[in-house]
């Protein structure tokens, strides 16, 4: 896999891991790939729909796979770093941090090489994000979870109006 596919899976596992795929976390992938070279040369809508049908089919067995793909990623700390970045971004997109998209966070983090030292000199107010977990991550609860499919362009104008009516 990819580097960039790794960045924008790691995108999507976090914004789906709560269970629920808010617009503010879709308006920030669609702000990355018209902002920055993460996801070069990814159709990203249709890539993202085809994570949301084989999590709708496969439920928690995606994200599993995921964490797999990163644990054998040949990955640079910079992109380490930018894993993180990713995670925690997408994470805090709509202010609403659950505890299980920390959980999901501190899984991702185990798989990488970089010290708690390394990701606090670069995200210094996040240190409950490295902590340890009492609970485990719950990926029995994907099973029952369907995600509907996205499209920037009806998020799009739904921003717009949301910019006007402020």
């Amino acid at each position: 896999m990819e580097t960039n596919e790794l960045y924008l899976k790691t995108a999507f596992c976090c914004m789906a891991c709560d269970g629920d795929i808010a617009d503010e976390e879709v308006m920030l992938i669609k702000h990355y790939s018209e902002n920055n070279e993460l996801f070069k040369d990814i159709p990203i809508e249709e890539t993202i729909n085809k994570y949301i049908d084989a999590i709708n089919d496969n439920g928690a067995l995606f994200l599993k796979n995921f964490l797999n793909e990163l644990r054998i990623a040949d990955l640079s700390k910079e992109q380490e770093m930018d894993i993180v970045r990713i995670a925690i971004e997408m994470i805090e997109a709509e202010d609403i941090i659950q505890y299980s998209e920390v959980k999901f966070f501190k899984k991702i983090r185990n798989l990488l090489s970089l010290t708690d030292d390394e990701i606090l000199a670069e995200f210094p107010d996040k240190e409950d994000y490295l902590l340890p977990d009492v609970i485990s991550y719950d990926f029995d609860a994907f099973e029952s979870i369907t995600f509907n499919k996205i499209d920037f362009n009806i998020l799009t104008s739904h921003e717009n109006k949301k910019k006007d009516s402020d």
